[in-house]
């Protein structure tokens, strides 16, 4: 069952702007499926994955592209990264947007190589995980942002989001729509392929069982600040090779670095930057909670649920055509927190999650900090949490529950 993606009409856009595009993300999350139900009348399909197709784009690239004169989708191109000069010699030749489309899982070699060949050429938009509003055809494609304006128009959409800790124990990946689909068994093939493909690709991961315990130690970290040298003593890998990896991660989209807010004005901030697995059910298998109601009552739940939340408001970010995402969180030496802090026009909307259902006024206290910065407007900050109506707390905080994002 094809479940429509809010990426749709940012595809078509790009299309209309540059003469390729490239869809990147995590592997499993729909990208061929997008590609092949939007587009597949109106280009030709082929993939890498073909042994005969792989081996004619390596070994004659010039005879490859000439059979593929006309609009064409190719798909899993990190198989031949040599191709891509070959693409920006022919697609130089005609003025003709939307020539080629093509996907990808993120690898370091596969941007490198488009940064290279395509600069100017290309537009790469990533796609992650379905989100809430695709798995319940909510037809809004807006960025949350805490904006009075933004609810009132978020409002009109509504619709109840049932059973939401079995869409957190469950992930977001397309094929587990089908409640006949094995969940264990999926998440463990998953991780088999991702590991025995994707990461021997990007880097000579010698030991697999070592960088199998990485991800679960990761897993069990996601929500808290990235600490390498924590990582590093329970997995006995170095404090480097650990950094090392945990790139791999974010740029395979598994991961997402969410930066501390960066003012001089505000020194005695933390430099660290927190970790957020960007899929709570590959999360819930890596760290062995089997059923959402274990995930639920665990003593990581927390975290999850913010997890869980910082995930949505990624994708619906990404599902709007954002590249750079205007996130960043605070925390100082005084412990005082805000989970998450989105910037726009200099003006910064401070939000703090929690897995309650019961908001508090002293939740936000640590929004004030936000008024010690010159030349920045804080805008209206909310908690998201698991009450189950909007509510003001504050003059300046609102409390919304998960529906809104």
């Amino acid at each position: 069952m094809y479940v429509k993606r809010h990426m749709e009409s940012v595809i078509d856009n790009a299309l209309k702007q540059y003469k390729t595009v490239l869809l990147t993300g995590p592997r499993q999350v729909g990208k061929t499926s997008l590609l092949k139900h939007k587009y597949d009348k109106n280009y030709e399909y082929l993939t890498f994955d073909d042994i005969n197709q792989l081996r004619l784009a390596t070994e004659d690239p010039i005879l490859f592209m000439q059979q593929h004169k006309d609009k064409t989708i190719f798909d899993e191109v990190q198989y031949v990264p040599t191709l891509f000069p070959t693409i920006k010699l022919e697609i130089d030749k005609y003025d003709i947007y939307g020539r080629y489309l093509m996907t990808g899982s993120q690898a370091f070699h596969l941007m490198k190589n488009i940064t290279e060949s395509l600069a100017g050429r290309i537009a790469i938009r990533e796609l992650l995980g379905l989100s809430l509003r695709e798995k319940f055809d909510i037809n809004f494609t807006k960025p949350f942002l805490s904006e009075r304006s933004y609810f009132d128009e978020r409002k009109s959409h509504l619709k109840k989001y049932d059973q939401l800790w079995y869409h957190i124990h469950r992930g977001s990946f397309p094929r587990l729509i089908d409640e006949n689909m094995d969940w264990e068994a999926f998440m463990s093939d998953y991780v088999k392929t991702y590991i025995g493909r994707d990461v021997r690709d990007i880097v000579n991961v010698g030991d697999e069982l070592a960088f199998s315990k990485f991800m679960i130690a990761v897993a069990a970290r996601s929500g808290e600040m990235l600490i390498y040298s924590h990582i590093a003593d329970e997995t006995g890998v170095s404090v480097n090779t650990i950094k090392r990896w945990v790139s791999i991660l974010v740029t395979s989209g598994l991961v997402y670095l969410l930066e501390p807010y960066n003012s001089n004005i505000l020194n005695r901030i933390v430099k660290t930057p927190k970790l957020y697995f960007l899929d709570t059910g590959l999360l819930a298998y890596l760290t062995r909670w089997t059923s959402a109601e274990a995930l639920k009552n665990g003593a990581r739940a927390g975290h999850v649920f913010e997890t869980f939340i910082m995930s949505e408001i990624i994708k619906s970010y990404k599902n709007a055509g954002y590249i750079n995402l205007p996130f960043s969180y605070y925390r100082d030496k005084e412990k005082n927190e805000i989970d998450l802090i989105i910037e726009k026009d200099d003006v910064l909307y401070p939000i703090e999650i929690k897995m309650t259902a019961n908001p508090q006024k002293r939740m936000v206290t640590a929004f004030a900090q936000l008024d010690k910065l010159p030349h920045k407007k804080r805008g209206l900050g909310a908690i998201i949490c698991q009450y189950e109506h909007m509510i003001y707390i504050k003059d300046d905080v609102v409390s919304i529950p998960v529906e809104y994002i």
